[in-house]
């Protein structure tokens, strides 16, 4: 299974790509997590040791430059648009509690859309990881869909929007499934998050009334207070791991249904 979440930031994307990372590992399955938000805090709410450490990949210039022939940075030269990279997962992705994790980085000056050396490279590792591998990979990503082009959306099983209760977040949720339509991104589900009683609840589904929605996160203290603490939040909310597994057992209903 393939997921990509989104929606506007600060709805807590992060949070629900961290919960489904924990749930499928638990499950015993093989997970490779991705981090593309610029504001990359995913190795951290999966308690990686050392987060910050993690080089991104758009750093790794050597290897971009052995990979695609021209060096990091350079908008005139040639290069490979398909470089080579079925052996980056298993090279450099970092792994922790069973999920194998990397940090994507941005280029400065450009979207995934920029013609560079850089961005050839991270095109061709999501295609791989979208389109040729067998694991659950799940992405966390900024706010909207750059960073899937029209060969990576492909492979996308699942696009999530995650929303929370206000008008900022739902019409973001309405710009991202245009967007991912002009891609031919077919299943887009809606997560709500940080929902405080049944009037959040009543808001979401009211407001997104014709969107699939896979579940709801409630408003919880705990998930603060772990992020205050700097631990897993994995094991403080019994609540976020029940809602979390319902999102999980709907999407694999979804997914193999559709098989």
């Amino acid at each position: 299974m393939k997921i990509s979440v989104t929606g506007k930031g600060g709805v807590g994307k992060t949070t629900l790509t961290a919960g489904l990372c924990k749930y499928f590992a638990d499950k015993g399955k093989r997970v490779f997590a991705i981090d593309a938000d610029p504001d990359a805090n995913l190795a951290f709410t999966l308690s990686f040791p050392e987060p910050s450490s993690i080089t991104p990949l758009i750093e790794m210039k050597k290897l971009i430059e052995d990979r695609t022939g021209a060096k990091p940075g350079n908008l005139s030269s040639f290069f490979k648009l398909n470089p080579r990279v079925d052996d980056i997962p298993d090279k450099y992705f970092v792994q922790h509690n069973g999920i194998k994790l990397a940090v994507m980085g941005t280029v400065r000056g450009g979207g995934m859309g920029c013609t560079c050396p850089e961005n050839a490279f991270l095109r061709a590792l999501l295609t791989h990881l979208f389109l040729e591998r067998e694991e659950i990979v799940i992405i966390d990503m900024e706010a909207g869909i750059e960073h899937l082009g029209r060969g990576t959306a492909q492979g996308v099983d699942e696009l999530i929007v995650v929303v929370e209760p206000g008008k900022k977040s739902v019409e973001t949720a309405f710009r991202i499934r245009n967007l991912s339509f002009q891609l031919n991104i077919q299943n887009v589900s809606v997560v709500g998050n940080k929902v405080r009683d049944k009037k959040d609840k009543s808001y979401l589904l009211k407001s997104l009334s014709d969107f699939d929605f896979l579940g709801f996160l409630s408003f919880d203290d705990a998930i603060l207070q772990a992020d205050i603490e700097g631990v897993s939040f994995w094991g403080k909310s019994s609540n976020f791991r029940k809602e979390i597994e319902a999102i999980a057992e709907k999407l694999k209903e979804k997914h193999y249904e559709g098989r």
